[in-house]
């Protein structure tokens, strides 16, 4: 990417641009955008970042700046160095601790704990090394499945990333069978090589995990590979909505969906979808802005309550 667009505004106002790029159906795609705080002492101003391989046109700005309600916003416009300003974004990022898991870069040595598990993640062309919270709440929401004695045999891990989340199933779950899913074709050898690093076998059969690019879940092996007792989908609010009905199916009776990539406050949306195909709550947490949602499919005779029990009180709010 070698130009960005940033607007500096109140959270509310970022928060609410995003939720308007993911429900303009006509937006360019080759624009990509985030929004984030600007620190962490003034948790209010917050800032969303466009990137485009190409000077920005009228045309350009004019979509990002319609994302903003009322007045028009300031446009900063700047060109970058040629670089891939995703691996520079999380060059230098902190090793995270997370439910059973420690994730580091290799800048960082790992942890070698007992009952922690390391994993390197470099920094990549993909999303997902741990760092953002919403793939760090899902790192501690499957600890805490596991600990809720989850059992699960076949998983699917719906836009992987780095392959992170699918690396961390099959650590609790050693015996699954894993297929790790991606729309960017990036992510297929950027997976190889982490799997690599870390030890997860590729392939097919117990504790290995297979890889395919695709959208939803629009795959022949996706769809032979069903159905899953556990569905991870670290993605987008509209695209989980989209998708309910297809994940509900894709899940086996009592099974459980793990969802991520909304913010607090499209969480009344997407749990209504899921709702709607047949899911109930099973656990939430928040962190930041972010809701993780634990999901499980209703059953014939209903899921057990004392299968998942209240929820705990650290999952209302983390």
């Amino acid at each position: 990417m070698s130009w960005k667009v940033t607007v500096f505004a109140p959270r509310d106002e970022v928060q609410a641009a995003l939720v308007a790029h993911e429900d303009a159906w006509d937006w360019d795609h080759d624009i990509v955008i985030a929004g984030s705080e600007i620190a962490e002492d003034k948790p209010e101003d917050w800032q969303l970042e466009a990137w485009l391989d190409r000077k920005p046109t009228k045309a350009d700005r004019n979509a990002i700046a319609d994302l903003f309600e009322g007045a028009p916003p300031k446009l900063n416009v700047e060109k970058l160095p040629d670089a891939d300003w995703v691996t520079l974004s999380q060059q230098g990022v902190e090793p995270i601790r997370e439910g059973a898991f420690h994730v580091h870069t290799p800048e960082y040595p790992p942890l070698a704990q007992a009952g922690v598990r390391d994993f390197v993640i470099p920094a990549s062309q993909a999303f997902g090394t741990g760092q953002h919270a919403t793939t760090a709440g899902c790192l501690a929401m499957l600890t805490h499945m596991k600990r809720q004695g989850i059992l699960v045999r076949n998983l699917a891990d719906i836009g992987t990333g780095t392959g992170l989340l699918a690396f961390a199933g099959l650590h609790l779950w050693p015996s699954a069978r894993a297929i790790a899913s991606d729309i960017d074709a990036v992510c297929g050898p950027v997976v190889a090589e982490n799997a690599a690093n870390n030890g997860i076998a590729l392939g097919d059969g117990p504790g290995r995990m297979a890889m395919v690019i695709a959208a939803g879940m629009e795959h022949p092996l996706l769809q032979a590979a069903g159905p899953y007792d556990l569905l991870i989908a670290n993605i987008l609010a509209g695209p989980l909505v989209e998708l309910a009905p297809e994940f509900a199916r894709a899940v086996v009776p009592g099974g459980s969906i793990l969802l991520a990539g909304l913010l607090e406050t499209q969480e009344a949306a997407v749990r209504a979808a899921y709702r709607k195909a047949g899911l109930r709550l099973a656990a939430r947490m928040v962190r930041g802005d972010w809701s993780i949602l634990w999901l499980r499919r209703r059953s014939a005779g209903g899921v057990r309550s004392s299968r998942v029990g209240a929820l705990p009180e650290w999952s209302k709010r983390w």
